[in-house]
């Protein structure tokens, strides 16, 4: 067994050691001030610089112009769910592609301001699949286009995004955000809880083609307000200041991995390795359709129930923590996040072909 648990929950997940391990040094003394980044004013200058080298690290790993805001919020992804078409969505109609769990919840919210358009859906097979480019009904008038680009439950995730032309593109990367080299450009709003990826639970990121705020609303709630947060600079109200912190420390340990680049490489190798495994002989079956596989869940059954069960009671006794699957679905998930090592996805697959061979 490892020295530490390998930590396969799908979030809040894993964080890099060395940030961690660079928090707890700094966690009395914020930068030799004699007080801990839980103490100081979020209005003092020593956090004003968290604040903004983080936003400034996230535009330079998404390579992102002058005309976009990075902000930081609470609420979750789950927020983002009603304040995107609070602010824009205004009684028109928006596009949303359904592919799982998490594209129903944005879809449930958005009916509450306007009209949804199921431009494709993936239910018809239990959101094993990403509907294809061709199959997308959008509408030229719709206010915006909105996907979720990885589903943390089934195991799925876009590889390549719709052309909107003229509607802006929103999207959801809560489970994949700075995992792999996109075209960041192509989309108006990104949103993601940091959980996963990039730091701890309890904030929220938000990439924000600036001309769009000019379509909030002035008469809603300021919280909720894009406006107020971007030109207030994340700073409206008390943040998240220790979570905002620590995602400010994964990104510089993201650029040292070589950026989105460096990180893509490691990521698909991982995912390689651990599909290898599952494709090989039919012990185990991989969930979602192989052109659609996520690289950050990988989802997977056995035979059955009873084996399942085995399977995750002798895995958390090798070290292995988290692999059990989304309750609403079963089965087994791994999620090989940014931070999770390569060397754990090779332990796990070794543990993976003795478990198999003590049991065919």
């Amino acid at each position: 067994m490892p020295e530490r648990p390998y930590n396969l929950n799908p979030g809040p997940a894993i964080l890099p050691l060395e940030v961690m391990e660079q928090a707890q040094k700094e966690l009395l003394s914020f930068k030799g001030k004699g007080l801990s980044i839980l103490e100081i004013s979020h209005r003092s200058k020593d956090y004003e610089a968290v604040n903004l080298e983080a936003q400034q690290d996230l535009k330079d790993l998404f390579g992102l112009p002058a005309g976009y805001k990075a902000i930081f919020l609470g609420g979750g992804a789950s927020l983002q769910f009603g304040m995107i078409p609070m602010n824009f969505l205004a009684g028109g109609a928006a596009d949303y592609v359904n592919t799982g769990e998490w594209a129903k919840k944005a879809m449930k919210e958005a009916k509450r301001f306007g009209t949804v358009n199921v431009a494709a859906s993936a239910e018809d097979k239990n959101f094993s699949y990403i509907p294809a480019l061709s199959s997308l009904k959008l509408s030229p008038s719709a206010k915006y286009v909105h996907i979720t680009t990885n589903e943390t439950i089934s195991g799925t995730r876009w590889n390549a995004f719709p052309a909107t032309g003229s509607v802006p593109l929103f999207a959801d990367m809560s489970s994949e955000i700075g995992s792999r080299v996109i075209d960041a450009q192509r989309f108006a709003l990104i949103y993601a809880g940091a959980q996963k990826n990039l730091g701890p639970a309890g904030v929220t990121l938000v990439i924000i083609r600036e001309d769009l705020l000019s379509r909030c609303p002035d008469n809603i709630v300021s919280m909720l307000n894009y406006k107020t947060h971007v030109s207030n600079d994340s700073l409206y109200n008390t943040p998240p200041v220790f979570a905002i912190y620590l995602l400010g420390l994964t990104l510089k340990w993201l650029k040292k991995q070589g950026g989105l680049p460096g990180i893509e490489a490691v990521n698909n190798e991982k995912a390689r390795i651990l599909y290898d495994v599952i494709d090989a002989t039919g012990f185990y079956r991989g969930t979602a359709a192989k052109a659609d596989r996520s690289t950050m869940n990988v989802t997977f059954r056995l035979k059955t129930e009873e084996l399942e069960a085995k399977f995750l009671e002798e895995s958390k006794k090798e070290g292995f923590i988290g692999l059990k699957g989304h309750r609403s679905v079963g089965g087994c998930r791994a999620s090989i996040y940014n931070a999770f090592p390569l060397e754990g996805v090779k332990d796990l697959v070794a543990f993976m072909k003795k478990f198999e061979s003590a049991n065919s």
